[in-house]
């Protein structure tokens, strides 16, 4: 998650960071994700049984909460976006509420040149699926989704060959790359309410935290280049606001039923995308 800069291979030195990673923030555009210079319990990746049952009884509560009536103030990206956040430690995020313990994964190592490459890879992968997703548009509604100023493959692939320019070595995509693209397609014809789960974790993050992190990595060992991954025309928040109005419109015609169906899937979009964003520091 790095942008770049230098024309060569870089190898900075720098005193050790902590990243503490979110996958959803606490600003108004939705998921993001916090990375602070001081030593942190890290990224839970919740691979361990604990954590499973942890992430899931949050997003219970949060189904049961709008079953009764309690989220009825609530648009149903606002449901997505509380699911998301009660699943981050409390130093995390503030509506946090899982307990950072021996499962959670400390990604305390310095970022790589080469490991946040193979990020890059992997995640124009991801971008590339949905773009491709919503453009085959085999549910009618996904072609609401297209062309929305949000895509990222182009700028990814704008980024991979600015790598290459400098001497680095582009990868295939990686199993975490890979493993998710195709979980991606498999729910967005079998799944449509996982699948929009999915798509708005992916954009949003993004967004938000992904710039964040893409900073500050940018200034570890990149020489605070800003990569193409994390700019956008036109103005963000406004492209957000477009997406979050379909997005609401989408779910008006779900029952509560298939809403919760749709939290429940916030689990899985973490894993996926902690599992790509550990091959950083690796």
């Amino acid at each position: 998650m790095a942008p770049a800069a230098a024309t060569t291979p870089h190898t900075l030195a720098s005193p050790r960071v902590s990243f503490s990673v979110s996958a959803a923030g606490r600003n108004s555009s939705g998921l993001s994700m916090s990375v602070g210079a001081r030593r942190v319990p890290g990224i839970s990746v919740l691979h361990s049984q604990r954590g499973r049952m942890v992430a899931a009884a949050a997003a219970a509560s949060d189904i049961h909460h709008a079953a009764r009536g309690e989220e009825a103030k609530k648009t149903f990206v606002e449901e997505m976006r509380a699911v998301a956040m009660r699943m981050h430690t409390k130093d995390q995020a503030r509506e946090g509420e899982k307990e950072a313990d021996k499962y959670s994964v400390n990604l305390e190592r310095e970022p790589t040149v080469e490991g946040y490459v193979q990020f890059l890879v992997d995640s124009k992968l991801v971008f590339q699926t949905l773009e491709a997703i919503v453009d085959r548009a085999v549910v009618p509604w996904y072609a609401d989704f297209r062309n929305t100023g949000l895509e990222r493959s182009e700028a990814l692939k704008t980024d991979l060959k600015w790598f290459s320019e400098q001497g680095h070595t582009i990868p295939e995509p990686s199993a975490p790359g890979i493993t998710y693209a195709s979980y991606l397609e498999e729910l967005s014809e079998k799944d449509t309410q996982a699948f929009i789960c999915h798509f708005y974790n992916v954009y949003f993050a993004q967004s938000a935290g992904g710039r964040t992190i893409g900073t500050k990595i940018a200034e570890k060992i990149l020489n605070k280049k800003e990569l193409e991954f994390y700019k956008w025309e036109g103005t963000l928040y406004e492209l957000l606001q477009d997406v979050r109005t379909k997005l609401n419109q989408v779910a008006s015609s779900w029952s509560r039923e298939e809403k919760n169906h749709c939290l429940a899937e916030t689990e899985k979009s973490f894993t996926y995308s902690m599992d790509r964003l550990r091959q950083v520091f690796t």
